[in-house]
């Protein structure tokens, strides 16, 4: 709910106070009529559009925020200070005075070759962690010689068909020396066992040096990204499998990094892409504790990664916010007691349904802006979009700027030298605060239709993100809300840029690799760990060895995900007004 402007009062004599205290009280109060006239004076001549004060998703602002309206904030048990439970303003007691954030440039397009190069290039030019973009056919478990695959292979990702592309992916990178972040969801335990299976040839001990993060967030794929196989609950078992696997074999390994960035993407406001990703973290949990699992013993692992979009403040007070929120869950819901469990760490992506193909130059100043709101917010890894991603896969040259933007951040403009520089300041405690309430509400609502799982198949986040899509639409075309270049300032000189292009006969080259693999293979393993799996799937056994034996055989990502949708079939989403 909006908190409206303070209305002013006359000043009360205090006892004690100094005759100078008195003036300067007065003064101050008369200070505070002059405001009062001022703004409604000013507010009665401005057009329309610049009435509306209200953040990107909808939200009011107040005019002025005074100490009075957040008087009720505990500024010990709410705010805090940073390393210390709730963690409002940071897990770490030093934030990035000791260690920056990691700078995780998201990449891979064409073959496992290609992007082998632009990895390399990457860490060449200063970028401290990896992170993999795979193409659709991977997502979706298919192979690139599928009928799906046409015209899809190398286009939005790296083609990943086997084991052998995975060894080429990371020829020459130490994954005992550099963490990986991977994208994918329905597939991930299958590229998950591909990256370990890679570490073990390189001779790494995955148990105490291989790091990194899965997304694996399947939840949000029924929300809001649509990249599904199977239905809700045999996609849940398979990630509490990989919970359990990770948690004994590969303790340094996140094995989900809960998403709300997709949700963004969707049309959501702040406050939904918060409460929706916090509650299918909190899912994720309940099904963990369901299959058995100590809390203590996963949740340390999990990690969550969000979207940075324009407005600047909102999607400050969002990250306090989120610390804030899963800190008390952890520990007054669900029971954790290790102060890991508690803490909240996330990675942030510069929001790409911000970019426009108008004028695409202004996108570095958009991306400049969402980075620097990311790091005051205290994020632990972040990718910064390029100029051109609104319009392909970036060229080499509009990476490195997209690079570039997180060091002059980091390097050039102070912001890391304090913790939380905007902790007090009683504006970002006030929306901390409302993102916090709004959360809670929401969950209530999912609460009362029987979690996470339930709602997605009543269809009530979905509608959520719907009705939050058309109202940012409506105020667009209205131009309540205006994008610089789009429906305001407008040029008619606007010229093309230069774009990454995929060659044509990359699909070709692809699937002759594909078919190498297979003719070279022993066709007797890759039966045997196909029908192993199958059978563990059917029953109760961890799939995460038997997915681990099949990626060994060089069974492709389609045969496995095949030999599980032969298990557990695949899911239709409900139609939804």
């Amino acid at each position: 709910m909006a908190v409206k402007d303070p209305e002013p009062t006359m000043l009360a004599e205090r006892p004690g106070a100094t005759i100078q205290e008195d003036d300067a009280l007065e003064t101050m109060a008369e200070a505070r009529r002059r405001w009062e006239v001022a703004k409604a004076r000013s507010e009665a001549q401005v057009p329309a559009w610049k009435r509306d004060f209200t953040t990107v998703s909808g939200m009011e602002v107040p005019h002025l925020v005074t100490p009075e309206q957040v008087a009720d904030v505990d500024l010990q048990k709410d705010v805090g200070i940073p390393g210390e439970f709730p963690y409002t303003r940071g897990i770490h007691p030093t934030g990035y005075r000791g260690k920056l954030w990691t700078m995780r440039q998201f990449a891979g397009f064409g073959t496992a070759a290609d992007t082998n190069q632009r990895f390399k290039y990457l860490l060449s030019q200063g970028q401290t962690g990896l992170s993999v973009a795979f193409h659709l056919p991977t997502l979706y478990g298919y192979d690139s010689d599928h009928q799906m695959s046409k015209g899809e292979v190398g286009k939005c990702g790296v083609a990943i068909d086997t084991l052998a592309d995975m060894e080429t992916l990371f020829d020459g990178i130490p994954l005992g020396e550099v963490s990986t972040s991977m994208t994918i969801n329905s597939t991930a335990p299958i590229l998950f066992a591909m990256y370990l299976a890679v570490a073990e040839k390189q001779g790494v001990d995955v148990h105490k040096h291989v790091s990194g993060t899965l997304q694996n967030d399947i939840l949000k794929e029924y929300i809001a990204q649509k990249e599904y196989i199977y239905p809700p609950r045999p996609s849940m078992r398979l990630i509490t499998d990989q919970f359990s696997f990770a948690a004994r074999h590969v303790p340094r390994w996140n094995t989900i990094s809960i998403s709300g960035y997709h949700i963004r993407e969707a049309g959501s406001t702040a406050l939904q892409e918060l409460a929706f990703t916090l509650r299918d973290g909190m899912e994720y949990v309940q099904y963990g504790i369901d299959a058995g699992l100590p809390v203590d013993e996963f949740a340390p692992r999990l990690s969550f990664f969000f979207n940075s979009h324009n407005d600047f403040f909102e999607e400050i007070a969002k990250f306090r916010a989120a610390r804030r929120i899963w800190a008390t869950v952890m520990r007054d819901r669900y029971g954790a007691k290790n102060p890991r469990s508690w803490m909240l760490r996330f990675h942030t992506q510069t929001a790409g349904c911000s970019l426009t193909a108008q004028q695409p130059i202004n996108n570095v100043v958009r991306t400049t802006l969402q980075a620097l709101a990311a790091v005051i917010g205290g994020t632990q890894s972040l990718h910064t979009n390029a100029l051109d991603e609104t319009l392909a896969l970036p060229t080499e040259e509009n990476a490195r700027t997209a690079l570039r933007t997180q060091q002059i951040i980091a390097h050039e403009s102070g912001v890391i030298n304090t913790v939380d520089p905007l902790g007090g300041s009683w504006f970002i405690e006030e929306m901390t605060r409302r993102m916090v309430d709004g959360a809670f509400d929401y969950f209530r609502r999912i609460d009362d239709l029987g979690g996470m799982v339930e709602a997605i198949e009543a269809g009530f986040p979905q509608r959520e993100l719907m009705d939050a899509a058309f109202a940012y639409q409506r105020a667009f075309e209205e131009k309540e809300k205006l994008i610089v270049g789009v429906n305001a300032f407008q040029v008619t000189d606007d010229k093309p840029i230069d774009i990454l292009y995929i060659p044509d006969d990359l699909a070709e080259r692809q699937v002759a690799f594909l078919n190498e693999v297979r003719d070279r293979r022993d066709a007797g393993g890759v039966a045997r760990t196909l029908e192993a799996l199958k059978q563990g799937a059917a029953g109760s056994a961890n799939t995460m060895p038997l997915i681990l034996d099949c990626v060994k055989a060089y069974c492709t990502v389609g045969e496995i995900s095949d030999a599980l949708r032969d298990v557990f079939g695949t899911y239709e989403e409900p139609a939804v007004f």
